[in-house]
């Protein structure tokens, strides 16, 4: 079984989304500096880099990252393909692309990644009918390969907001472009930071073939 990391590297080559907390490092201790240890320091938004969001992103009192439901981020995962397909995503769209009934986890891949250096100037995006649609029919979690699961201009999140309201989580700047449609094994664990918007994840998938 073949083990493909679809995390985003987190460094401080990483595009951030403009106006965001870009991530920066240093060191507090240094063994070079006659310190008994190397010990590193951080400073990011938790947005940077592969992330899963918390409905606290978009409404206040909302739940954290902390109580986002582990069990959404694991299980089997349907890549698809949407790099052809319009700006707009809807039924058809997917359709189009190969997306038969709906799957519990729904991969993505749109090229338009920050993995591949710059951050992109757009990306296509479900709309926000179709996520609520995906939702009601049982998506637990939709994961994609750009900034956002919202296009760049949105300023309601209305697709962030369909999807919360579904019951459905969300993961922003997966690494897809080593990785074929088709189905897989996600996992992708959000790390448990208390009561933030956002957290980290290192996502992988789990499978017995790779595409180009």
């Amino acid at each position: 079984m073949t083990m493909i990391d679809i995390s985003v590297t987190l460094s401080t080559a990483t595009a951030e989304w403009p106006g965001d907390t870009p991530f920066s490092c240093g060191w507090s201790m240094q063994l070079a500096a006659g310190a008994n240890v190397n010990v590193s320091t951080l400073t990011t938004s938790p947005h940077v880099g592969t992330h899963a969001d918390a409905p606290l992103h978009v409404r206040d009192g909302a739940a954290g990252s902390d109580a986002l439901p582990l069990d959404a981020f694991i299980g089997p995962a349907t890549v698809l393909d949407v790099s052809r397909q319009a700006s707009a995503l809807d039924r058809a769209a997917l359709r189009a692309a190969g997306l038969g009934a709906t799957p519990a986890r729904l991969l993505l891949r749109t090229g338009r990644s920050i993995a591949a250096g710059p951050f992109p100037a757009a990306w296509p995006a479900l709309t926000a009918e179709c996520a609520a649609s995906l939702a009601s029919e049982g998506l637990r979690l939709l994961g994609v390969d750009c900034p956002s699961v919202d296009v760049r201009e949105s300023a309601s999140l209305a697709v962030h907001h369909a999807l919360f309201d579904g019951g459905a989580q969300i993961l922003e700047n997966l690494d897809l472009s080593r990785v074929a449609a088709g189905t897989y094994e996600l996992v992708a664990v959000p790390v448990k930071l208390g009561g933030l918007d956002a957290a980290p994840v290192r996502a992988v998938l789990r499978s017995s073939h790779v595409g180009a």
